[in-house]
């Protein structure tokens, strides 16, 4: 029988090698049908002319495809799928030990990454169409917030999860009002997908949460739930690979989404369920995505009640961009700050079980 260390290395050293595998040949395609956007620009969330970002990104937005973010969801599809056909077809006590897809820890995360990948694809394929715009904001809303709804109900009424846990021996109860309560989390984490702004950004950021949580499922004993983080945190580091700028093409859509939908599932399922404290640590862990959405929200209320921006730019990393700092900069040192974060969040999480 396999240590617990190898059943979660040996599926994400897997993926990561699936994921390195896959981009030459999502490359060729993307290049080949110019899956980029044909027109560069943005409108501001009043509707205005994102002037200040069209100034520093008209370039960069048409330079490179989108999509990029399927590396990341197929190299983890192809992992689960590969060693679970594997334990099938070749039962016994190794490749049953490798097989991490189970009923308890990853089909629910799995779905809510498929889910969130085939929509945000939707969107890219829109996107890139001649003079297209992508699926409208209110159809993605409504598909992030059916999906938390049953996925919420599903923590509610199938997981009798009703409070979440709060650092140092605490609970707070929440009833039903958990389901509004995660569908909540799951719009905030969803907005905080802006981040993909700059090159090799998003995928660092969203690299260093799932590294966590892999951690605190490891630690809870949550092998394949773990195995499962470690696998999607593989795959980003195999796109970031290819993303080190210039990016070779972009996260997008079809990765923000699959990745911020999977994150709360994630997050609930080390809680309350793991004896742990997955939801109270979120904030900490993810503080840059807490950030992002934090600036965009500040910048609206600021314009609303002054006339005026707070940031020269939301959401924050293209603020600092428009202050004159090297997209590089920003970049590298979003970094540094999700890892010490992330390391913060899994100390926390470790000592206030």
């Amino acid at each position: 029988m396999l240590t617990d260390v190898v059943r979660v290395l040996i599926p994400a050293g897997t993926a990561f090698v699936i994921g390195v595998g896959l981009t030459p040949v999502l490359t060729h395609y993307l290049y080949k049908y110019k899956a980029w956007k044909k027109q560069s620009g943005k409108i501001a969330y009043d509707g205005s002319d994102a002037s200040e970002f069209n100034r520093l990104h008209t370039h960069h937005e048409v330079r490179a495809p989108r999509m990029g973010g399927i590396i990341v969801w197929a190299s983890t599809v192809l992992a689960v799928g590969g060693f679970a056909l594997f334990a099938a077809i070749f039962p016994g006590p190794v490749t049953d030990s490798l097989n991490f897809f189970s009923r308890g820890q990853t089909w629910m995360p799995l779905a809510a990454l498929l889910v969130g990948a085939l929509a945000g694809f939707i969107d890219d394929l829109l996107m890139v169409r001649p003079g297209g715009d992508g699926l409208r904001l209110r159809y993605r809303l409504i598909i992030v917030v059916g999906l938390s709804l049953l996925i919420g109900l599903w923590f509610y009424d199938k997981l009798d999860v009703t409070s979440i846990a709060i650092p140092f021996d605490g609970t707070l109860y929440l009833g039903i009002f958990i389901v509004p309560f995660f569908v909540l989390m799951s719009l905030a984490l969803f907005a905080s997908g802006v981040i993909d702004g700059i090159d090799g950004l998003s995928g660092g950021v969203f690299a260093a949460v799932f590294a966590s949580y892999a951690i605190i499922a490891f630690s809870q004993d949550q092998i394949d739930l773990a195995a499962f983080c470690a696998v999607v945190t593989a795959g980003l580091l195999a796109f970031l690979w290819f993303n080190i700028p210039p990016a070779r093409f972009y996260m997008s859509d079809t990765g923000t989404m699959a990745l911020t939908l999977t994150i709360p599932v994630i997050a609930f399922m080390t809680d309350t369920l793991g004896e742990g404290i997955g939801v109270a640590v979120l904030p900490l862990i993810g503080a840059l995505l807490v950030a992002t959405v934090a600036s965009d929200i500040l910048q609206m209320i600021w314009k609303k009640a002054f006339g005026r921006k707070l940031f020269r730019i939301a959401p924050l990393h293209h603020h600092f961009e428009a202050i004159g700092w090297p997209g590089e900069k920003v970049t590298m040192r979003y970094w540094i700050l999700s890892i010490v974060f992330a390391f913060l969040g899994v100390i926390l999480a470790l000592l206030a079980k």
